[in-house]
């Protein structure tokens, strides 16, 4: 039986349409929808079971992936089966699970999977931006209990103009990038790059996101409703207890103002909140903290809560005795690892970022292969957060998302400070010592010192800062530079970097429904002068990138040369490039430019005379002599018919000089005239046209003597007929 099916189109008002398709795929999952953009498709399917997890959270996974069959394409590597996801699905998820995690019910545990993937890939479309719309929508055909359709949308400025979903071809021409996640009511997320924007343009570009995320959200509705709503399923609530909830209050919300109000370090204090958590427990019996442990603890955080959020609101105040616009003290370092080709530390309070700078060639770029997108990246980033960063002992399981998320945002705020013309791949890793809010930020800041102690010309330095906002609803109160406790107590958690000019990098979290825009610009501008004050210390550090690379660092050339010589440069099998690299101790690199076809000569070597020493081999090899010039030469044979010399400038390119151009008189012995390791000057006159020999003279550059008579040249078929030969052939003998 042919399945019915029902869809919902959205029109983008230039032409373009997304369309939300339900009925035909996936009809055992709980909700299933494709979404649809000229040829790119994405299927996404919802899962939760009906059985809580015994987890006090909800075990919420997001998973994206890109087929590469989605693109006609073979996965790379020796098993052709896609295997770990890409950074950039990594990111996805992220963006996806940021925006739907608040939206689920904070009792309902039930373990639930929203799989997305990419089943047709068209080049015009990023598939990234429907993702949000893919997993929102087949969550509004489940019996799921969440709380209102969302959806994801990229906007891009382009020429003055906002865009949204543009094609990867019209992002590269955007000065603004952002992906933004909105019910029809509340922006929750952003995340994106900017060429040094304003914070009131960034908040027009979130003002013409949620216009179209609205549209979208309607159109869920609409689906769902034609579909059949199900009825939301029924799931065990919490259990409560108003009487635990009052004595928590009671006995904590006094003590806990009263430590946080004191202004304490992160260890010191939360061993005073443990304390206090302590001995409330200590009030109840053993039976009862058995039966109501996990009520217990939760009211009482509940209280702990309350009592800081109060604090703040009511006297400014913060956990670490700070006003809310008020920064911890920094400290700043470069050049502090001896063998690395740049490094920086970064201390900010209680969050430390030790920084280091690889300098290579193009061999040593990011590879990016994945179903939508290939090339590299020239400059990249790596963070890594070891659990002793935090004081925690805990597995090692590889690189986590997170980590991969922090990165992506401390390359993104960099990256655009990097010049085009930096001839070398830059590597940034940092490697976070201590954290206690905003590692990202702190990872920004040391980036930005150790490309400058490197000798990478930014343009511009970048620092970064984490925002907090509390708020009751009627009275709010931004946090400049927030800890890691304020982080998960407030209401939106949002990292800002930039130059001394304006935005580079963006990401936000925002908890709580209908923000003003009002309060974000506010918000915005604080976390200006806050990432001022930071950039100042940066630059009190290290005023200006170096205007070299270190010394032992690599030193970068670039060469191009004609495509008719890189064979040479080659050399058979590559005999005469690898011999070069082992004679000079240089790393040599040779791209073809898809534009013009010239070879592009990477050099880098540590050592100025081997880097010399592969320049004067280029030169030698794409040497062309032009016709009427003059060129020094050295004699290193002598032949009975002239010198074998070679060109001064060009050592190895040989032409010989044939006896009768060494001088006006008659030489009848070479060595008359020159002799080994003589040096000279020769006009140039191409190559002979009976010969196809390369024709140089010394006499043309000498005087004529006076009198001169030039004698007939040597008959070499002396004592043969010479006349013409009319004869026939001789006949073939029988």
């Amino acid at each position: 039986m042919i399945p019915k099916v029902f869809k919902e189109v959205i029109d983008l008002g230039d032409g373009r349409e997304i369309s939300i398709e339900t009925g035909k795929l996936a009809k055992q999952a709980h909700g299933s929808v494709v979404v649809q953009m000229g040829k790119a498709m994405l299927l996404c399917t919802v899962v939760s079971n009906y059985k809580a997890s015994p987890v006090d959270f909800l075990p919420l996974t997001v998973d994206y992936r890109e087929k590469f069959a989605a693109a006609g394409k073979y996965p790379g590597g020796f098993f052709k089966r896609e295997a770990r996801p890409s950074d950039d699905e990594i990111l996805t998820m992220r963006l996806v699970d940021r925006v739907l995690r608040p939206l689920f019910p904070k009792d309902y545990h039930a373990e639930t999977q929203v799989m997305i993937q990419l089943m047709s890939h068209d080049d015009e479309v990023m598939p990234d931006a429907l993702a949000g719309l893919a997993a929102s929508a087949a969550i509004q055909l489940s019996d799921f209990p969440f709380e209102c359709p969302i959806s994801e949308v990229r906007v891009a400025r382009v020429n003055g103009e906002f865009i949204i979903n543009p094609s990867r071809e019209l992002l590269a021409q955007a000065d603004i990038d952002m992906m933004v996640g909105a019910s029809a009511d509340s922006v929750m997320m952003v995340e994106g790059e900017m060429d040094e924007c304003s914070e009131e343009e960034m908040t027009e570009a979130i003002k013409f996101a949620h216009e179209a995320i609205k549209v979208q959200c309607a159109a869920q509705v609409k689906l769902a409703e034609a579909f059949g709503k199900k009825e939301t399923r029924e799931y065990d609530l919490a259990i409560t207890d108003e009487e635990i909830e009052k004595a928590a209050h009671d006995f904590a919300y006094d003590k806990v103002y009263a430590i946080a109000k004191a202004g304490s370090a992160k260890h010191e204090r939360t061993d005073a909140f443990a304390e206090i958590k302590e001995a409330f427990k200590a009030t109840f019996s053993e039976e009862e903290l058995e039966e109501k442990g996990g009520l217990i603890s939760k009211y009482y955080s509940k209280a702990e809560k309350a009592a800081i959020r109060d604090l703040t609101l009511n006297e400014g105040l913060r956990l670490d005795g700070r006003k809310t616009d008020e920064i911890r003290p920094i400290w700043c370092e470069v050049d502090y690892l001896p063998s690395t080709h740049g490094s920086s530390i970064f201390t900010r309070g209680e969050t430390q970022a030790l920084a280091t700078v690889t300098l290579g060639t193009s061999r040593d770029a990011n590879i990016l292969d994945s179903p939508t997108f290939e090339g590299e990246e020239r400059f990249y980033l790596h963070y890594n957060f070891p659990p002793f960063s935090t004081g925690e002992a805990r597995p090692l399981r590889g690189t986590s998302r997170r980590e991969v998320g922090h990165g992506n945002l401390a390359q993104r705020a960099l990256k655009g400070m990097v010049p085009n013309d930096c001839p070398y791949t830059v590597r940034v890793v940092s490697e976070v010592l201590e954290s206690n809010g905003s590692s990202s930020m702190a990872t920004v800041c040391a980036g930005t010192m150790a490309l400058m102690d490197a000798g990478v010309q930014l343009t511009k330095p970048v620092s970064g800062i984490a925002m907090g906002l509390i708020s009751d609803g009627e009275r709010y109160a931004v946090l400049s530079d927030i800890l890691g406790d304020e982080d998960h107590l407030g209401d939106m958690d949002f990292k800002v970097t930039g130059t001394a000019d304006g935005i580079t990098a963006c990401q936000m979290d925002i908890k709580i429904k209908g923000l003003s825009y009002e309060i974000l610009v506010n918000a915005l501008k604080q976390a200006r002068d806050g990432r001022l004050h930071i950039l100042s210390k940066l630059t009190d550090t290290i005023p200006a990138p170096n205007a070299d690379v270190k010394s032992h660092s690599p030193k970068m050339i670039t060469e191009r040369i004609a495509n008719e010589f890189i064979g040479a440069l080659i050399g058979p099998g590559g005999k005469v490039i690898q011999e070069l690299q082992k004679e000079t101790g240089c790393t040599i690199v040779i791209n073809e430019d898809p534009v013009t076809e010239e070879g592009i000569v990477e050099i880098l070597g540590t050592d100025q005379t081997g880097i010399d020493a592969v320049l004067a081999k280029i030169a030698s090899i794409t040497f062309k002599p032009k016709v009427g010039s003059v060129y020094e030469v050295k004699v290193i044979k002598i032949l009975d018919f002239g010198p074998v010399v070679e060109y001064v400038e060009a050592p190895g390119n040989e032409v010989l000089v044939h006896i009768s151009e060494l001088a006006w008189e008659r030489t009848d012995k070479v060595t008359d005239v020159v002799n080994v390791g003589d040096v000279f000057d020769v006009k140039y006159f191409g190559k002979d046209p009976k010969t196809r020999k390369e024709k140089v003279s010394r006499k043309a550059l000498l005087e004529k003597p006076e009198g001169y008579v030039a004698r007939p040249p040597r008959d070499n078929n002396r004592g043969r007929d010479n006349r013409r030969d009319d004869r026939k052939p001789r006949e073939k003998r029988d």
